[in-house]
């Protein structure tokens, strides 16, 4: 992924660091000839005077080149890290958009989600440890050949000393992913706590009813209780850290001890003792940065797996090999045979052996209490799910043999709880076919149709006007001419089925009558469903479909069915009582 992400940068970062692998180990040799030199003067034996300022030179010449070598690689890491964020993030909103409309609807798929997403900042300094950890086996391997000439036990020491320290650590490390793992639901309700206590959304309803003291509350709670489970096991890691880490502190000055020893008998010189004492030093030193950064790596590791379980979660929903195009024009419409659907997790069958024709260039409206089924129907119309049993037809095949795409292309829907998308009224009203994006006419029919027209008309920057208060300059719209944008990304579609849930529930009567008027306009020679709880809006409707407990129970025009003095008529006669 690192390399997808830009090979020119990740090449030169690696190029960089193995030159400043090796910059320490010629800094040191420098510094030991230096001080030979100097005794050498200093004693009498030889030693010219030019010869040692040569060398200095060459000593601050490393220093200078380490230094730039130093800023260009963490110049490398800043750019490569910056490019991986935007990478890695890009990839989780490409990989979600091919994903279930059920994955959604599912809280371990959130807690996965919720992991996943945090690596995408959290965790880009693995990428610096990595390439840290090349450059230091390199500068390692270098320096033990000198501290091996001299003794391989004593490498062999330093490793063994630092061993206990790293198990350890790793155990911690383990322990520590654990309880972040354990307590990602908890951390996604603190996250929705925050975003409630401080949201344009939840604002009017915090301080009407007083929540705010409540909701924070009830986050202290949450987080005091992670901060104390999270505490006790750092000062546990802590303690065991301090004490395991004294090995490698004892092996190191036990060589050094030894070292000396040779020296103050005439075994080394002291160009010698000051160079193996400085390649000893940064051998332990690197030891131990190499398995403190092996420790941090399998920590991260366990983090970075659920990024890649997120990356391997597939889709259920997919088009076959050789998937069928949608038939354009729609010929004979759709037929629901026995279809059954239980939202996975649940027993409950939301809707339980459902058969129906909905024929082309029909209108058709569903009616019942909620939780009958209405909205679970027309996402299976629409294949966001497949049916549990049973099978749904289109012009006679089924829909699982048509390309998803373009089955989705020929249905425009806009649900009851439709988005309100802070971006400008052109984009709002032009996601609804984003290949027509730049297509102004296209646009601005689309928002006659749903009579958002006149009222964008209004706005100071017209189409270009910013809705929403998220950004600035951004204008907040009621909810009745929110659901006009979304009538009119609906009308954008151009899809020979139209799906309205509940499409006027914020418009006033007014608005609403408009509305339908003009509904009943464009869907005379299209498909239609329409989804309402208004028996005014409904009775325009060829067919209304009455459903109960996830089943059809009655079907028929307005007045069959209220002549039938079945459920419809009982429904339609409670709302009549109110406007008496």
């Amino acid at each position: 992924m690192v390399w997808d992400t830009s090979p020119g940068i990740t090449t030169a970062t690696v190029l960089l660091r193995l030159v400043a692998a090796v910059i320490p180990v010629g800094q040191l040799w420098v510094g030991k000839l230096i001080i030979d030199q100097v005794v050498q003067r200093i004693t009498g034996r030889s030693g010219a005077s030019n010869r040692i300022w040569v060398l200095v030179a060459y000593e601050v010449g490393l220093a200078v080149l380490s230094d730039l070598l130093s800023r260009a690689i963490n110049l490398c890491d800043s750019l490569l890290g910056d490019k991986f964020t935007n990478h890695v993030s890009l990839r989780l909103m490409e990989h979600a958009n091919r994903l279930d409309l059920v994955s959604f609807e599912d809280p371990v798929f959130y807690d996965k989600l919720e992991r996943a997403r945090r690596q995408t900042t959290s965790r880009l300094g693995m990428l610096a440890v990595l390439a840290g950890m090349g450059q230091q086996v390199i500068t390692l391997l270098s320096l033990s050949a000198a501290v091996v000439s001299f003794s391989p036990w004593f490498l062999l020491l330093l490793v063994i000393a630092v061993i206990p320290a790293f198990l350890g650590e790793t155990r911690f490390a383990m322990l520590a992913y654990s309880i972040l793992y354990r307590w990602t639901p908890e951390r996604r309700e603190l996250d929705y706590l925050r975003m409630l206590g401080a949201s344009n959304q939840s604002a009017k309803e915090v301080k009407i009813f007083g929540l705010g003291q409540h909701l924070a509350d009830r986050s202290r709670k949450l987080f005091d209780r992670f901060y104390a489970e999270n505490k006790a096991l750092a000062v546990k890691r802590a303690a065991s850290g301090s004490l395991l880490n004294l090995l490698p502190t004892a092996g190191y000055y036990a060589a050094y001890i030894v070292i000396v020893i040779r020296t103050l008998a005439g075994a080394l010189s002291l160009g010698s003792l000051t160079f193996l004492a400085g390649a000893f030093a940064r051998s332990r030193s690197l030891i131990e940065n190499l398995f403190s950064s092996l420790n941090n790596i399998a920590e991260q590791a366990l983090y970075i797996k659920d990024l890649f379980d997120f990356f391997e979660t597939k889709p259920s929903i997919a088009s076959p090999p050789n998937a069928l195009a949608a038939p354009r024009p729609i010929r004979s419409g759709f037929e629901f045979r026995g279809v059954s659907f239980a939202y996975p997790g649940s027993d409950r069958q939301v809707l339980n052996g459902v058969s129906f024709r909905f024929d082309a260039e029909e209108r058709i409206a569903l009616i019942g209490e909620n939780g009958a089924g209405k909205t679970t129907l027309v996402k299976l119309l629409a294949r966001l799910y497949d049916p549990t049993a049973g099978a749904i037809l289109l012009d006679g095949i089924d829909l699982r043999e048509y390309d998803v795409d373009s089955l989705r292309k020929e249905i425009g829907v806009i649900f009851q709880d439709y988005m309100r998308y802070d971006m400008i009224a052109k984009e709002n009203v032009g996601f609804g076919r984003i290949e027509e994006m730049e297509n102004q006419a296209r646009i601005q029919d689309a928002a006659r149709k749903s009579l958002a027209e006149p009222m964008i008309a209004q706005f100071a920057g017209g189409y270009q006007q910013m809705l929403g208060r998220r950004f600035e300059n951004g204008i907040d719209l009621s909810a009745g001419q929110w659901q006009k944008i979304a009538l009119a990304r609906a009308y954008m579609r151009d899809a020979q089925v139209l799906i309205l849930d509940e499409p006027t529930a914020s418009l006033d009567a007014r608005a609403e009558f408009e509305v339908f008027q003009r509904f009943a306009e464009l869907t005379r020679d299209r498909m239609a469903v329409l989804i309402s709880h208004r028996f005014s809006t409904v009775r325009m409707a060829d067919r209304i479909l009455v459903l109960a407990d996830g089943e059809i129970i009655e079907q028929g025009t307005h007045q069959q069915l209220v002549a039938a003095s079945g459920r419809y008529a009982e429904l339609f006669e409670l709302q009549a009582a109110g406007y008496r």
